[in-house]
């Protein structure tokens, strides 16, 4: 009983990565069943057996790399900027370009846009809880200011802009952006 178990479990595994790494690296409609199904070494049967749809399965191949990343991230002490933005620089390094694929399509897809929607809304309380003591002592509407531009100082798009788009190494990027979170303090 054991080794069945161990067995399904090492099955879910090689299907979950392998999906993530389809979804991951091709737009979402050129994803198929089949090759998900080939390349973790199960049939296309199995994968309905144990998933549904491709939605579903593309929401548990989701789950499976983002929430050991919000835990990972979730490692930072509240009110650390430079370990929080490192935590988060790990993340972006290791999973941004997938991420930005992803949202790339979320106009056309709705289970994209549903991850989409829960990551944003995950990354928010993120910020809200890592950054606290920033936000202490502010009326509601400076709160709420500074919590956006905190949010916005660590989302994705400055990590693609900074390293993407402008070439920055990982030191300079991760300065600047420990520098923009810093100076909300600064701001009315």
């Amino acid at each position: 009983m054991v080794a069945r178990a161990a067995a399904a479990a090492a099955t879910r595994e090689r299907i979950l990565e392998s999906a993530w790494r389809q979804f991951a690296e091709r737009p979402y409609e050129s994803v198929r069943l089949a090759d998900i199904a080939a390349d973790a070494g199960v049939t296309v049967q199995t994968l309905h057996a144990r998933f549904g749809t491709k939605d579903a399965l593309f929401v548990a191949a989701w789950a499976w790399m983002v929430i050991p990343e919000g835990a990972r991230r979730d490692g930072a002490p509240v009110g650390d900027v430079r370990e929080a933005v490192r935590l988060l620089y790990d993340s972006y390094e290791l999973h941004g370009d997938a991420t930005l694929r992803l949202l790339a399509q979320e106009e056309r897809i709705p289970t994209v846009r549903e991850m989409a929607d829960s990551g944003r809304a995950w990354h928010r309380n993120w910020v809200e809880r890592t950054f606290a003591p920033l936000l202490g002592g502010l009326s509601r509407a400076a709160r709420e200011r500074r919590l956006v531009a905190l949010i916005v100082a660590t989302d994705i798009q400055v990590w693609k802009l900074l390293r993407r788009d402008m070439g920055l190494g990982r030191p300079t990027a991760e300065r600047i952006v420990v520098e923009m979170v810093t100076a909300t303090k600064g701001a009315p």
